[in-house]
């Protein structure tokens, strides 16, 4: 264990660039909102005021509208080294999407870690009206279908690229031509790893569309060939975010605020059992808002609902989890898709490999709700898996192969914490 936490460490040491932590040196040269998040729960364990340090700057990009940007460039790395970069979003220093919000649940973690630094540092003062922003524009700008849940306008901004719960929504999208752009990615990773060429094609499209319309998101439901989508795994770690934030309003000594929260929560919840689950099934999926229909892929974000402690479908969620569909404690980690899905790809981004940041989200749910022997088993096999691929960025959930970037942070600061907390949800 030693060995691991050390090997840990230093890749959070070698991605740290001065004010934030790379996701990769190579794939991903830039500070990416969803990924700090999940760093600054290792980070916690490790240096407190560097935890505090990450989040502090992603939130010093937030957008006068309340959205935390997804991505906040380095100014010192070449602009060739990323697609897209700064210019093609032309929102300065930022992109103009945004990806789920982990982070109030980050900055309370990092505020327990070191309650005395935290409170020299007014880190909890600080953070605490930016996430409120955050979380209120979420709920206000993003709720295109009007039932109370945050809609994504891009398939980025789900955190899982190329899911094929997407496929549906983004069909009618028109790909770019790819001669007229060129992948950085694929110069650092495997092309069977990577979305297709076709795929990538249609995120820049959405991408410039979505730029042209001046990033408004009341002028992008009058944009022919747009994506809109209810995501259960946003909306579920939008409602945990809200209970975090009342614990932060409670620390702060805000109750009234805390109990705003509170009931904002719960209003996400239900609105999330009521629009995405379906009962038959036993399961979340996602809805195109465009449609009205919801599409039925089993990918792993229906699963993000277990992190809300009074998820009434609970048991039901976690029969479908521990089914053949995704063959939870019997195979490496959580499968980001449907493992007797005819078009399953153990090696294809999210079309199917386990990636460690879902494990660690799910292993939370199965505490909130009595699974400690599987939790148990998950945390144990998480650590082993993130081991033995170098700290990849996902793995074959069958052979426990590592795919993507290697030395990855998230992979490297969720083990930390996780040999760290146990059996905690802390």
């Amino acid at each position: 264990m030693d060995v691991t936490w050390g090997s840990a460490e230093a890749v959070l040491a070698d991605n740290w660039i001065g004010a934030s932590t790379v996701p990769s040196r190579g794939l991903y040269p830039h500070q990416w909102s969803w990924d700090s998040a999940f760093i600054a729960f290792g980070l916690r364990h490790l240096a407190p005021e560097r935890a505090r340090r990450e989040l502090v700057t992603l939130f010093s990009a937030q957008w006068r509208d309340g959205r935390v940007p997804h991505i906040l460039f380095n100014p010192d790395t070449p602009p060739e080294a990323y697609f897209p970069g700064p210019a093609f979003w032309r929102a300065g220093r930022t992109s103009g999407l945004i990806q789920p919000p982990v982070h109030a649940r980050a900055v309370l973690a990092v505020h327990r870690a070191d309650p005395a630094g935290s409170g020299a540092e007014t880190f909890l003062a600080t953070l605490y009206p930016k996430l409120k922003a955050w979380h209120g524009y979420l709920r206000t700008y993003r709720d295109a279908g009007g039932r109370g849940l945050a809609s994504i306008v891009h398939p980025w901004e789900s955190g899982m690229d190329n899911s094929p719960a997407w496929d549906g929504p983004l069909s009618r999208v028109t790909p770019v031509d790819p001669a007229g752009f060129v992948r950085r990615d694929l110069e650092h990773g495997h092309a069977a790893d990577r979305p297709s060429d076709e795929d990538y094609g249609r995120y820049v499209r959405l991408a410039s569309a979505y730029r042209d319309c001046g990033y408004l998101d009341e002028r992008w439901a009058d944009v022919d060939g747009g994506f809109t989508v209810e995501d259960p795994g946003l909306n579920a770690l939008l409602a945990d975010a809200e209970l975090a934030l009342a614990e932060i309003a409670d620390v702060l000594g805000l109750p009234a605020a805390a109990a705003t929260h509170r009931e904002s929560a719960a209003r996400v919840a239900k609105a999330l059992q009521e629009t995405l689950w379906d009962s038959a099934s036993g399961f979340f999926f996602a809805r195109d808002v465009r449609t009205g229909e919801r599409t039925r892929e089993y990918t792993c974000a229906g699963l993000l609902p277990l992190v809300l402690p009074d998820l009434a479908v609970a048991p039901a969620l976690v029969a479908t989890a521990t089914g053949p569909r995704f063959r939870l404690g019997e195979v490496h980690g959580v499968p980001s898709y449907d493992l007797t899905a005819a078009d399953f790809d153990p090696g294809r981004y999210w079309r199917g490999p386990s990636w460690f940041n879902v494990g660690w989200l799910v292993r939370r749910g199965l505490l909130h709700h009595g699974e400690h022997a599987l939790a148990a088993w998950l945390r144990d096999d998480l650590v082993e898996t993130a081991t033995g691929t170098g700290f990849a960025e996902y793995a074959d959930p069958f052979t426990g192969t590592g795919h993507g970037a290697r030395s990855f942070g998230w992979t490297a600061a969720l083990t930390v914490d996780l040999m760290s907390t146990q059996d905690t949800q802390d």
